[in-house]
């Protein structure tokens, strides 16, 4: 049978040019788009008519054609009319919105359901302000116009005007929460919550609050860390589970007091988008993937991309299938990050556990994540411990908390604006929210003089903060000192570590210990002021004092070997990166790379010391007024005013300094046990060498320059060596001169 070929033949005539296809054959139907800019001017020409039907219904504008139109929008819609403006008002927003990105769709949804909510409001307001005769109410352009009494008409003779008027509130608030996915139950338990914390208000000097149950009023996702979702993809906000009722302690501050935070989510078609976008940009470079799940978190959403096969010939021609490899697809980071318009992006390769690599794609926008719904968490309950503290929520959105007796030392590092210091409130305000002073005590260490200070005042903290640099190694000193007393204490009632003698000591019926918790934000401040003595103070106290519950968390914004020494850092295998400015900074505090490439604002990578590999978090967010609200609890509960607050016991713990050495000097300095041991050697050091300058003390001592320095005034003030001289030269020593 012959093939048959279709020619299409030229048309004469009129037609002249153009082609015409053979009898029967159809033409394509002309279809109509309405494009991005016919979206725009709808939308403008809709918020335009917006506004002129506000002004004529109040009345603002007049003429011809605003009265009539004013008067046909009352007889039709009556008092609903300013409801219809906000209809027309929103539909022109919308429609500019959906011009700006042609990916999105008409939510159909969206305006179906505010036209229902609408025709509820219309039967509402007739049923509910008609008089006696609805017609009458009609005719004078009030109630729901002729809509609502057509409605309300429909629905008098099967239930009467008042269940009528029910029917269409219950239609009216379906329509809105359909529309708005309006969280009833959730609003109600925030209000009822705050309800119960205004009511149950502790006044000061009063007895503290009753334990009111705010896990209820939390709307928050409470996901396991060691639980991802198995979908494939998951590409939707996880279930939130119903969690039991925790009940706290009366003595402890109530949650109510943190503030609640909403997360932002991501439209499917969104997700579908990028999701097409990465697999279409692998498989440009010859890369066969699929995206298989999708989790989304608070500041990046991750795509789960398992490696498929590509063709590859063999020795002998043939065709065989070939895994693609892990690296191929990390090598094509600044591809992805070009093809998705992201700033950065971040891919690991793979994800620990799971069979496929995770590339981490920035948000639109960074959602914030409060520290109440953490602290509420199964996450946080789960761990069980009094020195548990929030971190944030990873990239699938799931709390994750982290115990700080297990670790026992963090080390946090990253620049200027990242999110150190907030990280350094979040740790204090869950240890704080979760223990009274005679469970937790804190010592604060501040250079900067601006993070820490709001915390003056609190029962938990020893004296204030500290904020002078010449102070600050007289307070790790102690910390030392209270270390070593603790394992005297210990090895007097034959304890092992702190846990098993504060047992021993409470059956007994006698005082236990309380956990100390040592903050400093800023190390490199202290590392250029004294680097041989901050170092050698830190690494023992990071080296011994697990044991005795004293727990070290130091920050600094810069990540160098002169500041992040080798000592230091092997003592923290706990730490945690913010973003930092190369990849080199990254290398100092994590060992490997990738905190380079984090956005900020929070954005954090935890290295945890049973993890191999860093977990990308987005840390939690708090505020000054939560800061406030809670330490105001505390200091209304157990505190004092801040002008009568105990020293601290550095300070307590000083003695004269060599009185019977030289009571004829009324100017003698006051110096710590530890200061007259270095003074004694320093004298030592002086009457041997027949000299004395800094630098030699520095050497001899292994000081640093501002104790040298301080020693040699002192040794000056005791007369035993002379005044400075000129040309830099060392001191003379006047002592081996009176012996001679």
């Amino acid at each position: 049978m012959a093939k048959t070929t279709r020619v299409k033949k030229i048309a004469a005539g009129p037609n002249r040019g153009r082609a015409v296809g053979p009898p029967g054959e159809r033409r394509r139907p002309l279809r109509f788009t309405l494009g991005a800019r016919g979206r725009e001017i709808a939308g403008v020409l809709l918020i335009a008519l917006a506004i002129l039907s506000c002004l004529a219904l109040s009345g603002l504008t007049r003429g011809s054609l605003a009265d009539s139109w004013s008067d046909w929008l009352y007889n039709l819609f009556g008092w609903g009319a300013f409801g219809l403006v906000a209809l027309i008002l929103g539909l022109g927003v919308l429609l500019i919105w959906i011009a700006q990105d042609l990916g999105r769709v008409m939510p159909w949804r969206l305006i179906i359901s505010l036209e229902a909510a609408f025709l509820g409001l219309l039967g509402a307001l007739h049923a509910y302000s008609a008089g006696a005769d609805i017609w009458q109410t009609l005719k004078n352009g009030e109630g729901g116009g002729a809509i609502g009494w057509g409605l309300l008409t429909l629905a008098l003779p099967l239930m009467g005007r008042a269940g009528a008027g029910v029917i269409f509130v219950a239609l009216m608030a379906i329509g809105l929460t359909i529309a708005f996915t309006i969280p009833w139950v959730a609003w109600s338990q925030t209000l009822a919550a705050r309800l119960r914390a205004r009511f149950n208000r502790t006044p000061i000097g009063a007895e503290p609050p009753a334990a009111v149950d705010e896990s209820a009023a939390i709307d928050a996702p409470a996901q396991e860390i060691s639980s991802p979702p198995d979908q494939a993809p998951v590409t939707a906000a996880a279930v939130k589970p119903k969690r039991k009722k925790i009940k706290r302690d009366r003595n402890l501050p109530p949650l109510n007091l943190l503030e609640e935070h909403t997360l932002l989510t991501i439209t499917e078609t969104e997700i579908q988008r990028k999701s097409d976008l990465i697999e279409e940009t692998l498989r440009q470079f010859g890369l066969e993937v699929k995206v298989v799940r999708v989790s989304q978190g608070p500041a990046v959403t991750q795509f789960g991309v398992e490696p498929g096969y590509v063709e590859r010939p063999g020795p002998e021609g043939e065709a065989r299938k070939q895994k693609v490899r892990v690296s191929q697809i990390s090598s094509l980071s600044n591809d992805l990050a070009l093809a998705l318009r992201a700033a950065s992006l971040r891919i690991e390769a793979p994800v620990p556990g799971q069979s496929f690599v995770g590339i981490e794609v920035p948000n639109d926008k960074i959602a914030m994540v409060g520290l109440r719904g953490v602290l509420d968490s199964a996450a946080f309950r789960k761990i069980n411990s009094p020195l548990a503290f929030a971190l944030g929520q990873d990239v699938s959105g799931a709390a994750v908390a982290a115990d700080l007796a297990s670790m026992p030392h963090i080390l946090i590092a990253g620049t200027t604006g990242s999110g150190k210091s907030v990280c350094i409130n979040a740790i204090v305000m869950s240890l704080i929210a979760h223990n009274t002073p005679d469970d937790l005590r804190l010592v604060m260490i501040d250079p900067k003089m601006v993070e820490l200070i709001r915390y003056n005042g609190l029962p938990h903290l020893y004296g204030k903060v500290e904020t002078e640099l010449d102070r600050i190694g007289m307070v790790l000193r102690w910390v030392t000192r209270e270390m070593d007393a603790r394992y005297k204490k210990f090895a007097e009632l034959g304890a092992r570590h702190f846990s098993e003698y504060n047992l021993q000591m409470q059956d007994q019926g006698e005082e236990k210990l309380p956990y100390i918790a040592v903050l400093i934000d800023e190390l490199a401040d202290l590392m250029m002021s004294a680097p041989v003595e901050i170092e050698k103070t830190i690494t023992r106290i990071a080296q011994m004092a697990r044991a005795t519950g004293i727990h070290l968390v130091v920050a600094t914004q810069r990540p160098s070997t002169d500041v992040i020494t080798g000592l230091i850092k092997a003592n923290f295998p706990a730490r945690i990166s913010f973003a930092v400015a190369s990849s080199v900074d990254s290398r100092v505090i994590l060992d490997t790379v990738g905190a380079e490439t984090l956005l900020g604002k929070g954005d954090m990578l935890f290295v945890s010391p049973t993890a191999g590999t860093p977990q990308r978090i987005q840390g939690c967010y708090v505020s000054e007024r939560e800061i406030d609200k809670v330490v105001e609890f505390w200091r209304a509960t157990l505190g004092a005013p801040l002008e009568e607050v105990q020293p601290a016991p550095w300070e307590m713990s000083k003695a004269p300094h060599l009185g019977e050495i030289a009571p004829s000097n009324a100017n003698t300095a006051t110096l710590e046990d530890d200061d007259e041991a270095l003074l004694a050697k320093a004298i030592e050091v002086v009457k041997k060498q027949r000299s004395a300058s800094a630098s030699l003390l520095q050497r001899k001592l292994n000081l640093g320059f501002p104790k040298a320095a301080s020693l040699l005034d002192e040794l000056e003030r005791m007369g035993v060596i002379g005044p400075a001289q000129q040309a830099g030269r060392t001191r003379r020593v006047l002592m081996d001169e009176d012996e001679g």
